[in-house]
């Protein structure tokens, strides 16, 4: 099966525009082409005895210029790499990317990348040898575009001068499965999308390693309760905003609160609490909750390296500060004996 993958936002934002006009105009210019008729230069004729003055500054190259004009000209924004690793560069050339790494071992990881791109079949495989990878075809489509672009490649672990990294050089092309000569804009252009689908796919793989990390390095968060600059009631955890995300609807089971709704970029949770006897309560070691059985808001604040918790009640009015200060060391014991599961 090959692998069809979507083009960049921007390119499917013009294409979603354009829905309705074909493809060949989406890459050409709207206006006439009359300056195509233009007629050949001449020669200077100058007066009968007059000295001719010429600056340099204006001069055409007397040579044959190859490349497209008129309609053939691809008149879309040039597809742009999307350096995604700090530190690592991009050499462009007419044949393909060169990708370099800051160290050696970042540069051992990204080709490790690749290799589990083309074992998972994100990368279809027509031969792979420890020193290259020649890829099958690959499915490229615009949204609202009825253009069907395939391209096979060739990457490279490279090393040259105590650099490293690896090179992306596309070697067949198929337009609606059709071959046909490829334009030095068009190769640009799929050289940079095959590029920028492995450094996304290399970046997404150290976000979240670096995510479950930060999780296994505040396990033990400590939560206290506090007052915000209004001088109002807040409970704070000391972990950053994203981590604490993640780990709080555990930290909310244990407590008896059933999650019926949440929204990450708002910081909002919106609970359900249940009954839970006295063992329940003596078993983790604190007292009861003084919050009725009922449905509750849970607001969260990014604090930077702390987050900031608050609770409203169904009509969006924040519970009074003893039924907050009984949330606390329920939370605190609800986080250790996660931690001793």
């Amino acid at each position: 099966m090959k692998p069809v993958f979507k083009l960049g936002l921007s390119v499917v934002l013009v294409a979603s525009l354009a829905a309705c006009s074909s493809a060949d105009k989406r890459r050409q210019a709207s206006d006439d082409f009359e300056y195509l008729d233009t007629s050949a230069l001449s020669q200077w004729e100058t007066l009968p005895d007059q000295q001719p003055e010429f600056s340099g500054a204006y001069r055409i190259p007397e040579r044959e210029f190859d490349g497209p004009i008129g309609r053939d000209i691809d008149i879309r924004p040039p597809q742009q790499i999307l350096e995604l690793i700090p530190g690592a560069r991009y050499e462009q050339d007419a044949e393909g990317v060169t990708v370099w790494m800051p160290r050696a071992e970042q540069a051992q990881r990204l080709w490790q990348t690749i290799e589990e791109m083309a074992s998972l079949t994100q990368i279809p495989v027509r031969s792979a040898s420890a020193d290259s990878i020649e890829t099958d075809w690959i499915v490229w489509t615009i949204e609202d575009d009825e253009e069907v672009i395939e391209s096979r490649y060739i990457l490279t672990p490279i090393e040259e001068r105590a650099r490293y990294g690896f090179r992306i050089e596309m070697v067949e092309w198929k337009r609606n499965g059709e071959a046909e000569n490829l334009r030095l804009a068009s190769r640009e252009r799929y050289n940079v999308q095959m590029t920028n689908l492995i450094t996304a796919r290399y970046d997404n793989d150290l976000r979240e390693e670096a995510r479950l990390k930060a999780q296994e390095l505040v396990k033990n968060i400590p939560i206290s309760l506090g007052k915000d600059r209004s001088g109002l009631p807040v409970i704070i955890a000391r972990a950053p905003y994203d981590v604490f995300w993640e780990r709080l609807p555990n930290i909310l089971n244990e407590l008896g609160f059933t999650i019926e709704d949440r929204n990450r970029s708002q910081g909002t949770l919106n609970v359900a609490l249940k009954d839970q006897d006295d063992e329940f309560w003596q078993d983790l070691g604190v007292q009861p909750l003084q919050l009725e059985r009922k449905n509750y808001s849970i607001l969260l604040g990014d604090l930077g390296n702390r987050t900031s918790i608050n609770v409203t009640d169904s009509a969006g009015k924040p519970v009074p500060e003893e039924q907050l200060a009984s949330l606390n060391p329920a939370l605190v014991a609800a986080v250790e004996r996660l931690n001793r599961n």
